[in-house]
C-alpha cells in the first residue's frame, strides 16, 4: 500500500489558507515521501532491527495489512532504523503510528539537533511526530524506532519522513593503486588512495572477504610464514559496493615463534559474554564486530573450586532468547579465525574460583580444557582467576620460587597446554592490579603479616611464563589506589592510573621493595591496559579522552599529567575490556575510540 500523501490533499490544504500564491513553488515540487516500506507492507524490506528483534506482523495493524512488532530482551531495545537520503539546510518531518510502552521514535544524523518523540504508555494506535532541520553538509539521516529494556513488544506502522528527496547515491568507483607493503611473518599491511563517495571499503584474500575499513589502510593478520596472498580491496557506500580492484600479490617472511607475533601490532580484546545473560544482552559471535582482534568466550567455569575440571556451555535460551546453535557458534567462530582473529576460552571470572591446590586437580585442568579448546576449534587460552583463586604462603617471599600449590600447579598445567598446541597457542591473561601491581608493596607479606596472601599472587605465575604469555591485561578497574614508581598512590578511573599501572609492568619493579627481587618488565607488545567498556560494566570507567591521553603518554610520551613514564612504549599492543556486550551495549564508544587513536 503506498503510504505517500495524495497532492491533491496538499493543493487543497493550501488553497484553503490563502491560495497558491502563499506557497513555496520550489519546496512543493521537492517533498515528497522519502520513507521506504514504512507500512511494512514489504515485510522488513528497508529496515534493520537489532539483534533479531523485529518482524512484519498481520495483527494489530494500524492500515493495511501488515505492522512492525519489536521485542526488547536482555540489554536491547528492539531498535529499528532506516537510512535516508536528504538535502543539507532542508526541513523534515518524520511522524508515525505507535502501540505499546514506552515507545520512541527519532533520527540521528541530522547534522543540527538530533531527537525523537515518545510515549509512556499508548494502549491503542498513537501518532508521535519530530519535525528537524538537516545541516550544510548533511546528505543522510537515520530514523529509527525503539522500545525500552524490559518492556513487551511495541507496534509501529505508516512511518513517515517527509521533506525533499536528497541526490541519489552512485556506487563509488574501483579503488585503484592498492599496494602491500613490507610483509613480517604473520601480516600484510595494505593501502591504497581514497575513492571518492565510498564510506568504507572491503578487503578480500584470495577471492573471500576478510576484513573492513573505514580509512585507506588495513593489515591482514594471522597469516602463515613464506607463504603468498593474493589481496584486493572494494569501495563501499549505502548505494552498494564497487568491483574489486586489481589483485597485489605479497610472500609473508619466514621465522616467526614470538607469541605475540600472531596478533596485529595494535590489538583490541574483549570479552564476549558467552555462557550467560547479564543486563547487557546476548550478543552472538558472528555478530562481533571487525573491531575486535582478540575474543574471549566468557566463561569456563569449574565444577567445583578445587576439582580443576573446566565446563563451557553456551548460554541457555531460556536466559538468552537469541542465543544461536552450537553448530553456527562453531561455524561464527572459524569465520573469525578466517578473517585473521583469535578465539580463546577464558577460565574463572569473578564467579569461577578455581584452585588448582593437586596434582589431580592440575592435570583434570589440562584434560578439560583441551577438550574445550578441542571441541570450538579455539586459538588458545585466557586465565581471569579472581577471588581466591591464586594465593601465596609461608615462605613464598621470593617470585621466583614460587612454593604456593595452587600457584605451581598452575603454571605446570598452562606449560604442558603450550607444549600441546605449539607455538600458535595464544595465551592471555586478565588479573586484577591487587594481583600484581600491589606486589610492590605487599608480596610475601601475607595474613601473618597483617596483608592479604594474595596480593601480588599473579608475578610468580607471570614471570614463569613470559616466555609463552602473548598478552598481559591487566584489570585496571574494580581497583582501590595502588603506589606506583613515583611512590605515590594513583586512584582508577583517570589516564593516570593507567600510565601508572602500564609503565609498572614494562618498566619493572622491585618485589615488596626489595631490590634484589626485581620483577623484569614485560615486552610492550605483550601489554595491553585493561578497562571497563562502559560505566554499567565496572568501577573504574575512563572517559574516551583519558584514554587518549594514557595511550599518548605511553606510547609517544607526550600530554604525560603527575606521572612521569620510565620510557617510551611505541610498540605497546593495544587495550583490553570488559566486555564486548557493554560496549555494544554503550553504542561501541569503547571499540570505535580505539578504531579512531592515531597511533603513529
Amino acid at each position: 500500500m503506498d503510504r505517500t500523501r495524495p497532492l491533491t490533499l496538499l493543493l487543497a490544504g493550501a488553497l484553503a489558507v490563502g491560495g497558491l500564491a502563499a506557497l513555496t513553488p520550489a519546496a512543493q515540487a521537492a517533498d515528497t515521501e522519502l520513507a521506504r516500506n514504512g507500512g511494512f507492507e514489504a515485510g522488513l524490506d528497508g529496515w534493520t532491527c537489532t539483534a533479531g528483534s523485529g518482524a512484519a506482523v498481520g495483527t494489530p495493524v494500524r492500515s493495511g495489512t501488515k505492522a512492525l512488532q519489536a521485542t526488547p530482551a536482555g540489554g536491547d531495545n528492539a531498535r529499528c532504523s532506516q537510512t535516508i537520503t536528504v538535502k543539507p539546510n532542508a526541513a523534515y518531518t518524520l511522524s508515525g503510528w505507535v502501540r505499546g510502552s514506552y515507545v520512541h521514535l527519532g533520527v540521528t544524523g541530522t547534522g543540527t539537533t538530533d531527537g525523537y518523540a515518545w510515549t509512556q504508555s499508548a494502549p491503542d494506535w498513537q501518532k508521535l511526530t519530530k519535525t528537524f532541520t538537516t545541516g550544510a553538509n548533511t546528505t543522510s539521516v537515520t530514523v529509527y524506532t525503539h522500545g525500552w529494556y524490559g518492556t513487551p513488544a511495541y507496534q509501529a506502522d505508516d512511518l513517515s519522513l517527509y521533506g525533499p528527496g536528497g541526490d541519489p547515491v552512485q556506487i563509488p568507483a574501483v579503488p585503484t593503486g592498492l599496494t602491500a607493503g613490507s610483509p613480517t611473518a604473520t601480516s600484510v599491511p595494505l593501502s591504497w588512495p581514497a575513492v571518492a563517495g565510498a564510506t568504507s571499503y572491503r578487503i578480500y584474500r584470495g577471492g573471500t572477504a576478510v576484513g573492513t575499513a573505514t580509512g585507506t589502510s588495513y593489515t591482514a593478520t594471522g597469516l602463515a610464514p613464506d607463504t603468498a596472498y593474493s589481496f584486493q580491496v572494494s569501495a563501499v557506500n549505502s548505494a552498494g559496493e564497487s568491483a574489486r580492484s586489481t589483485a597485489v600479490t605479497a610472500t609473508t617472511t619466514s621465522g616467526g615463534g614470538n607469541p605475540g607475533g600472531q596478533l596485529p601490532a595494535r590489538a583490541l580484546v574483549g570479552y564476549l559474554h558467552a555462557s550467560f545473560a547479564n543486563g547487557s544482552g546476548y550478543t552472538r559471535m558472528a555478530d562481533v564486530p571487525d573491531s575486535w582482534d582478540v575474543i574471549n568466550l566468557a566463561f569456563g567455569e569449574p565444577t567445583s573450586v578445587t576439582s580443576g575440571d573446566i565446563r563451557f556451555s553456551l548460554c541457555p535460551q531460556t536466559e538468552c532468547p537469541n542465543v544461536e546453535s552450537p553448530a553456527d557458534f562453531k561455524a561464527a567462530i572459524k569465520a573469525k579465525q578466517a578473517a585473521g582473529k583469535k578465539v580463546l576460552i577464558s577460565i574463572g571470572g569473578q564467579n569461577g574460583q578455581v584452585q588448582l591446590a593437586t596434582t589431580a586437580a592440575r592435570d583434570a585442568f589440562v584434560a578439560s580444557v583441551s577438550k574445550i579448546i578441542d571441541e570450538y576449534g579455539l586459538d588458545g587460552l585466557d586465565i581471569d582467576f579472581e577471588g581466591h583463586s591464586l594465593s601465596l604462603q609461608t615462605g613464598d617471599t621470593d617470585f621466583r620460587n614460587p612454593t604456593s600449590p595452587v600457584i605451581v600447579n598452575l603454571i605446570q598445567a598452562v606449560k604442558t597446554l603450550k607444549a600441546k598446541y605449539g607455538s600458535g597457542f595464544v595465551l592471555t591473561m586478565a588479573p586484577e592490579t591487587f594481583f600484581v601491581q600491589l606486589g610492590y608493596q605487599f608480596y610475601g607479606s601475607g595474613p601473618w603479616g597483617g596483608q592479604d596472601p594474595r596480593a601480588g599472587a599473579y608475578l610468580p605465575v607471570i614471570h614463569a611464563l613470559r616466555d609463552d604469555l602473548t598478552l598481559l591485561h591487566v584489570q585496571d578497574y574494580n581497583s582501590g589506589p595502588i603506589m606506583g614508581l613515583d611512590n605515590q598512590y594513583h586512584s582508577m578511573g583517570g589516564a593516570d592510573f593507567h600510565i601508572a599501572m602500564t609503565d609498572m609492568l614494562l618498566a619493572g619493579f622491585p618485589v615488596a621493595g626489595n631490590a634484589d627481587r626485581f620483577f623484569p618488565g614485560l615486552r610492550p607488545d605483550q601489554v595491553a591496559i585493561g578497562l571497563p567498556a562502559s560505566t554499567q560494566a565496572g568501577n573504574g570507567h575512563t572517559t574516551p579522552a583519558e584514554v587518549n591521553k594514557a595511550l599518548d603518554c605511553l606510547t609517544k610520551k607526550q600530554n604525560c599529567g603527575t606521572y612521569q613514564t620510565r620510557g617510551t612504549w611505541s610498540s605497546l599492543r593495544g587495550l583490553m575490556t570488559w566486555s564486548i556486550n557493554w560496549d555494544r551495549f554503550n553504542n561501541w564508544e569503547f571499540s570505535r575510540n580505539f578504531d579512531a587513536y592515531p597511533w603513529s
